[in-house]
């Protein structure tokens, strides 16, 4: 079944990137008509300028991250956008840049809830000012409920259970699921789901992910507590790096699987020390995410008809299929 599901998700993918990818528009008449023929024909917007502004739970230093950006300021290129970028990973810190963009009187916010509760008054607001919110990345389980116009990412809980799956069919017994912060809705969910599709035994440990020599030390030190433990599971891939350091120090044979990419992870995989990526395609949620504003301003349109999300992920990078992903990640937007 949830072979079906990513199937359906990766073919929903690729219709709303080649929507998006012929939205344009062009004005009549004489030399501005020339010219909103000239900007079509690059892919570019003749619409009039507007201000989104981009708002995520980010830790300073995560690559994750930074897909996500390129993936926003190419759309916002396109569209004739000014993209301002900003990020806290404390939830009232992030809280606070929303309500700035409010007071600056921005077009429209995209936003990852990551910590729902903590954005929900804040949301309200921009509701209430007439500026469009979409959500992406964090919050799959609660745009709707805070109010939020789309919805671009995956489903973290069903991407857990494809993931605990694969790891019975790799063999696996016990598995240590590391997750970098603690009350992440996204992060938890991906455990919650993986402990629900895998029929071995799973543990769950907390890291500091803004920490890297705690996040080694404290892996390491759990490996060496519990030799029982043949996977670890981080859910980034910097957690995913440091935890091949760590199956080193602690003398371990397990092996280490993980959520999202970058390019050094993308090459970890090639040479096999991590054994597969769950891809849910930061840039892809990043484009989406500020295209969507674009068209719901100058169209009216939105996805999933205020119901559904646009789902981005999951899709599993093996040692069979990196090669393909290396060519984009080498360009920094995989």
């Amino acid at each position: 079944m949830h072979r079906h599901h990513r199937a359906a998700t990766l073919t929903a993918t690729v219709l709303v990137g080649a929507l998006f990818a012929t939205g344009c528009s062009s004005s009549s008449g004489g030399k501005k008509s020339e010219e909103g023929d000239a900007a079509a024909a690059a892919g570019k917007a003749n619409t009039p300028r507007m201000t989104v502004a981009m708002v995520t739970h980010a830790s300073p230093g995560d690559t994750f991250w930074d897909l996500v950006r390129k993936g926003a300021q190419a759309a916002a290129a396109k569209d004739n956008i000014k993209l301002v970028y900003s990020s806290d990973p404390s939830a009232g810190n992030q809280a606070n840049l929303v309500q700035n963009a409010i007071d600056q009187k921005v077009d429209g916010i995209a936003l990852t809830a990551a910590k729902p509760d903590a954005l929900k008054d804040v949301i309200a607001k921009a509701q209430k000012a007439g500026i469009p919110v979409v959500g992406f990345n964090s919050g799959v389980d609660n745009w709707q409920d805070l109010g939020m116009l789309e919805y671009f990412g995956q489903d973290e809980n069903i991407a857990g259970q494809a993931f605990g799956e694969r790891l019975d069919q790799l063999g696996a017994k016990h598995a240590l699921c590391v997750i970098q912060e603690q009350g992440q809705v996204a992060l938890e969910a991906r455990c919650a789901g993986l402990k629900k599709g895998f029929s071995g035994t799973t543990d769950t440990l907390y890291v500091n992910g803004t920490d890297m020599p705690s996040v080694k030390s404290t892996i390491t030190a759990k490996l060496k507590a519990d030799s029982s433990i043949d996977q670890v599971v981080t859910l980034g891939a910097p957690i995913a790096l440091t935890a091949v350091q760590s199956l080193s120090d602690a003398g371990s044979k397990a092996k280490v699987a993980t959520f999202d990419l970058n390019k050094d992870l993308v090459k970890a995989v090639q040479a096999g020390t991590v054994e597969f990526a769950v891809d849910q395609q930061p840039y892809l949620q990043g484009y989406l995410s500020v295209d969507s504003l674009w068209l719901y301003k100058n169209n009216g349109n939105y996805m999933g008809g205020g119901e559904q999300p646009v789902l981005t992920g999951p899709a599993f990078i093996t040692k069979d299929n990196v090669d393909k992903v290396a060519e984009f990640a080498s360009k920094g937007t995989r």
